[in-house]
């Protein structure tokens, strides 16, 4: 993803090693989510313009929501976020919750790898 598109705190140094391939399976599946957001933010999202309410827009909450708490929680809390969406919203600054124990690195493009062991 690209770092222009994404948040600040949807970014980070991190980078994905071959030593580290076996703890980065698990992370597949969120990965692949991400993916599938990046693809989403590049052309649909586009077409929409900066309608959202929120901030972040709904697509950049599920990004954070998706890297802090995996497929499927993430997938959840983008689609109660979704639901709060509605012409008559107050809006308003709306950020992910934090993950209690969240311990992975993010690459400058918005994916998640497992954290240096140095």
């Amino acid at each position: 993803m690209s770092s222009a598109t994404l948040p600040k705190s949807s970014t980070g140094d991190g980078a994905f090693s071959v030593d580290s391939a076996i703890r980065a399976i698990p992370l597949l599946p969120r990965n692949a989510v991400l993916a599938a957001l990046h693809g989403y933010r590049a052309t649909i999202s586009h077409l929409y313009g900066d309608v959202c309410k929120y901030y972040p827009s709904c697509s950049a909450y599920a990004v954070g929501a998706v890297q802090q708490h995996g497929a499927l929680k993430g997938a959840a809390l983008t689609a109660l976020r979704l639901g709060r969406c509605h012409p008559w919203a107050r809006g308003g600054i709306d950020d992910v919750p934090a993950h209690a124990r969240y311990r992975y690195s993010l690459t400058p493009h918005g994916f998640v790898v497992p954290p240096r062991k140095d």
